[in-house]
């Protein structure tokens, strides 16, 4: 009886284990599933179309680019675009690879005020793939995107005047997952 209890212990222990290691695993993917879908934490979402309406009020869009452990230079091509909510606003950003390798990269993003991220939506970026750079190569990448008019209602976010776009190029893992 007693070998059985300790052999039943050891199976539920290396089952909790497998289930925190596959728990670990997902936890990422499914955290940027949950942002993608809500909004949360200034998290930008993919629209498939652009809303109906636009209202005549209008919020400043400012776009930040980063890079981080990538030999490339990206710029914006626009610091600023002043867009009426529920407007389709229409933004380039300009990607060198400076190095004398192929490089993979994947940008990922994120809008400050983070109340503001559930309606800053966009139709088309980049940032949905992984991308490939060949040695020295230069591209633009268009960025299409709208301010939901859901926006001007929603008590906390309704003040808000100035919506900033952050864009950080990091490695991709993947080399064949190109965009």
């Amino acid at each position: 009886m007693r070998k059985d209890r300790k052999n039943a212990i050891a199976i539920a222990c290396v089952l909790g284990v497998m289930g925190m290691t596959g728990a670990a695993f997902a936890a990422v993917p499914l955290y940027q599933m949950f942002c993608q879908v809500t909004g949360f934490d200034g998290t930008v979402r993919k629209a498939e179309k652009a809303p109906d309406t636009v209202l005549d009020r209008t919020v400043l869009v400012r776009f930040d680019t980063n890079v981080r452990g990538v030999p490339m230079k990206f710029v914006s091509e626009q610091t600023t675009q002043r867009v009426r909510i529920g407007e389709t606003g229409l933004a380039y950003f300009d990607v060198t690879n400076t190095s004398d390798q192929p490089i993979h990269v994947r940008a990922g993003y994120n809008v400050v005020p983070e109340y503001t991220g559930p309606y800053f939506q966009k139709l088309q970026c980049f940032c949905f793939t992984a991308q490939t750079l060949a040695a020295g190569e230069t591209r633009q990448f268009p960025v299409q995107y709208f301010i939901a008019p859901e926006l001007a209602t929603d008590r906390e976010a309704r003040g808000a005047r100035e919506i900033t776009l952050s864009y950080t190029f990091y490695p991709a893992d993947d080399p064949a997952a190109q965009g």
